[in-house]
């Protein structure tokens, strides 16, 4: 009855806005309709549909809203989480269909073009994800304040609307810093040809999702350093759906370092990994890098990432080291065979992940391949995709799982 009760009044209040919005929208043509126009003002629209939503706008172009919506309907066998222990491998009669996202976007400017804003929203879970203000007035350097997710890895802050395959890897779990509250500097310095550059450099609370305070004083420092070595960047989107004709490629480096009672971070907030279930302020400082390269050309694309990490528990004096990788590729086949259609894209991704690195038999692996077929790009696609899990343990026998899911976008 309470998830009743919630999503009836999500639904309410999301009904109600487009109602004042259309509403707003009709009045102002009504007023028109009194007045001489000219033919300008007559092929003025107040609001338009794009790929980033309905938009209503102002005349001079100083106020502008993006309102969009989403879906995510999924299906899977025999488990929809990714294992996480051997215990995990038991679940294997389970049969999950579930709405696994439903967001609502709120994006646009004020004032002036260059003052930016975005919100975003999950309904089944009445949980506010990003709110934020970006000042992107020159290139080379623009500001940015609120909430969002961590530019550390681009796995995660690609939004799970526009991957590759249906979910993000095994490391995202271990590795993510996902979204956090602070002060952000960032930009793109162009020189020409090869002298392309990003930046990002970032203080944070570190204490995770909807944490307004930090712990103690000590604050989550990041930084991120992207080479676009053609001479443009990478889109933080999955695939080439653009067939690109000119290719273009990146290699990054990122790090993190934060002290908290937390070592990992997901859409919940702050948590900790197997083995570190201390909850004290300040009992864990993390430090983690991850080295990244991307690459799209004619509907060829690449993605990969290496990550090291470091969690030491300041109250027990013990330091782990924690490592991992995946590498992923994506192609179009019909630029090659005849009889493939032209909307189907297979991809494949491979992942490793060793929780203690002075432990050699203890890896946890990842083979996914996909197929997506794109109705209306990453607006509206179907994603069929078959993973292959594998742990191994020194003091374990190995164990593995076999799992398959289906899922389709939706994007208005």
């Amino acid at each position: 009855m309470p998830l009743l009760i919630v999503f009836y009044r999500n639904t309410l209040t999301i009904f109600l806005l487009w109602v004042i919005l259309l509403s707003g929208t009709t009045f102002s043509y009504s007023q028109k309709s009194d007045t001489t126009q000219t033919k300008s003002e007559k092929k003025e629209s107040f609001l338009n549909h794009t790929s980033k939503g309905f938009i209503l706008k102002t005349e001079d172009g100083n106020y502008e809203m993006q309102i969009a919506a989403r879906l995510q309907l999924r299906f899977a066998l025999p488990d929809d989480q990714d294992p996480i222990t051997f215990a995990d491998f038991r679940n294997q009669d389970q049969r999950v269909f579930k709405i696994n996202r439903a967001r609502l976007k709120v994006g646009g400017h004020a004032y002036q073009p260059w003052i930016k804003y975005y919100f975003e929203y999950e309904l089944s879970r009445s949980l506010l994800l990003d709110y934020r203000v970006m000042i992107e007035k020159w290139p080379w350097m623009s500001f940015k304040a609120g909430q969002w997710k961590v530019e550390f890895t681009r796995e995660r802050f690609i939004s799970s609307g526009e991957q590759q395959m249906v979910d993000r890897s095994l490391l995202n779990r271990k590795f993510t810093v996902d979204r956090q509250q602070g002060v952000e500097v960032y930009g793109n310095l162009n020189a020409g040809g090869i002298a392309n550059f990003n930046y990002w450099a970032a203080i944070l609370t570190g204490m995770g999702l909807g944490a307004t305070q930090n712990d103690d004083s000590k604050m989550m420092y990041f930084g991120r350093f992207q080479w676009n070595f053609l001479g443009r960047p990478v889109p933080f989107s999955g695939g080439d759906l653009k067939i690109s004709s000119k290719p273009a490629g990146i290699i990054a480096i990122a790090a993190v370092t934060n002290t908290s009672p937390y070592t990992r971070f997901s859409t919940s907030g702050g948590g900790n990994l197997s083995g570190f279930e201390g909850t004290n302020d300040a009992q864990y400082t993390v430090k983690q890098y991850q080295v990244e390269t991307a690459f799209n050309y004619k509907g060829f694309s690449w993605s990969s990432e290496f990550h090291r990490k470091n969690v030491y528990d300041n109250f027990d004096e013990i330091s782990t080291d924690l490592g991992g990788f995946y590498i992923m590729a994506g192609y179009f086949p019909y630029q090659l065979i005849n009889f493939w259609p032209e909307p189907l894209e297979i991809a494949s991704r491979y992942a490793v992940i060793n929780p203690d690195l002075s432990i050699d038999s203890n890896k946890q692996r990842e083979f996914a391949v996909a197929f997506n077929w794109f109705f209306v790009e990453h607006k509206n696609k179907l994603t069929a995709e078959l993973t292959r899990f594998t742990f191994e343990d020194k003091d374990l026998p190995q164990d593995n799982e076999l799992r398959f899911r289906l899922q389709l976008d939706i994007s208005f």
